[in-house]
């Protein structure tokens, strides 16, 4: 009788060993779940990021609302109509010339 207990017990902490430290332990499950929650967020940010730009190409392919954009922002182009205004705020603009003391001319 306590051959079979000893071999069951042995079994017990064989079985536990594998449980917990072994190939597919309950840490690498853990491990695994962390790893595939993490890759579908990333999945849906880039399904997210290929929708918006399959939306983008289809108004480049089919309108020019979104070519004239393009050509304004990135091009710094202006329409035929329009007129173009530059607005430099004071912290970027040039210091203004001092004026200078007159000079005489000797006599």
């Amino acid at each position: 009788m306590k051959l079979v207990a000893v071999g069951l017990l042995t079994l017990l902490v064989l079985l536990q060993y594998r449980l917990w430290f072994g190939d597919g332990s309950v840490r690498e499950v853990a491990q695994l779940q962390t790893q595939i929650s993490a890759q579908e967020e990333q999945n849906a940010k880039l399904r997210e990021r290929n929708r918006t730009l399959a939306a983008e190409v289809q108004d480049l392919k089919k309108g020019t609302t979104a070519i004239e954009e393009r050509a304004r922002t990135d091009l710094g182009m202006v329409g035929k109509s329009e007129t173009f205004y530059q607005v430099v705020s004071p912290e970027n603009a040039p210091p203004a010339a001092e004026p200078s003391a007159p000079t005489q001319t000797p006599p």
